[in-house]
């Protein structure tokens, strides 16, 4: 084929790919095309004459030694030390015998399969290049426009060159998209499937979502002085968020909220309204699953291994409860820790009653006793 050089570099360019993996693409389908034309067990190399730009394919047999089984098995691939030597007598055993392949007199049979080889080839670097740099970028918040919302409520999402899936499961409750809408969600995994191609597949249920806004809207975060350490979230709901902070100077739970609320109410917005309290993080279990409980207040925690019982004012029960027991669920997906509570007064009661109860008992006889 004359100027395949100059074909590769317009590829290449083209199709944002590197001149390299297209040139390796080009050659494997000369040669795939060869093996179809000619049969595929037979061995064939491409090479590229720098000077005429021409792309050449050599049949390759390989010299082995006359008693090598191979030669009679297989005399597509291998001939014999004394064949060889027939043809030129300066081979040795280990050598290749190459025989130019002339693609162009297959006519139009070997042109058709050619353009479909290269096609398919430089598909697949396409495909790989995407794959890569969208592997690279999970975990991370990306945006789309919606396509189509399917019968099974799947929201198909075009992010640039690519087709993006916001499964029903990974949907916020309550959020309702439709044709021309712009997205945002968290790419949680790339998928190459033999059917649809390269696709990938969201998440607007994920904490990592969360996080990553904040990371939007708070510039301390972004800056890294202060890091985001828990996140629990039910989606749509509810969320808490543990913070620290890495200056004296910066309130960690103050520079999220921001001023009257306005960076949390936009994170909040995004998330369909979902409530999302900040609290400061701490090393120490017994006062961050006390904050974790937040708005009630607690009189102390004890932690026994994997429990944390947490003793409390009756009054302050319902509020470390929440509606439908949100709060306490968030607590404990927050802090790693299965949450007990004890209302102050039973834990009182409680404590009096061991003491009682561990005290020596003393019976009539006792006193008798000399």
């Amino acid at each position: 084929m004359e100027k395949i050089a100059d074909i590769i570099d317009s590829i290449a360019h083209e199709k944002g790919l590197s001149v390299e993996k297209v040139t390796e693409a080009i050659k494997q389908a000369f040669i795939n095309t060869a093996k179809k034309l000619l049969g595929e067990e037979q061995e064939f190399e491409a090479e590229i004459d720098e000077n005429t730009k021409k792309m050449h394919v050599y049949r390759k047999i390989l010299v082995v030694a006359d008693d090598d089984p191979r030669a009679t098995e297989e005399p597509e691939r291998y001939i014999t030390i004394s064949q060889a030597k027939e043809i030129d007598p300066d081979l040795e055993v280990g050598d290749e015998l190459r025989y130019p392949v002339e693609l162009e007199k297959y006519g139009r049979t070997a042109a058709m399969r050619l353009h479909n080889e290269i096609e398919f080839h430089i598909q697949r670097l396409i495909e790989e290049q995407l794959f890569q740099k969208y592997k690279n970028r999970v975990g991370t918040i990306i945006s789309g426009t919606v396509m189509r919302v399917d019968d099974e409520e799947n929201t198909w999402v075009e992010i640039d060159e690519v087709k993006g899936v916001l499964p029903k499961r990974y949907r916020i409750k309550g959020e309702i998209f439709r044709k021309g809408d712009v997205v945002r969600a968290i790419l949680r995994r790339v998928i190459v499937d033999r059917v649809y191609g390269i696709y990938l597949e969201l998440s607007r249920t994920t904490p990592k979502f969360l996080e990553e806004l904040l990371r939007l809207e708070v510039p301390e975060i972004k800056d890294g002085l202060i890091t985001v350490e828990k996140v629990a979230r039910i989606p749509g709901e509810r969320a808490k968020v543990a913070v620290t902070s890495h200056s004296p100077k910066i309130d960690p739970v103050g520079a999220c909220v921001g001023v009257r609320g306005v960076r949390i109410n936009a994170v909040s917005k995004e998330l369909n309204g979902e409530s999302i309290d900040c609290i400061e993080y701490s090393p120490i279990p017994e006062i961050f699953v006390a904050r974790s409980l937040s708005p009630a207040i607690i009189t102390s925690v004890k932690i026994e291994g994997e429990k944390a019982i947490v003793t409390l004012p009756p009054d302050q029960k319902s509020k470390a409860i929440g509606k439908s027991g949100v709060n306490i669920r968030l607590a404990g997906m927050l802090t790693g820790f299965e949450i007990e509570l004890v209302e102050k007064g039973a834990a009182i009661e409680s404590e009096a009653q061991k003491r009682e109860e561990e005290k020596p008992k003393i019976t009539l006889q006792d006193l008798f006793k000399d």
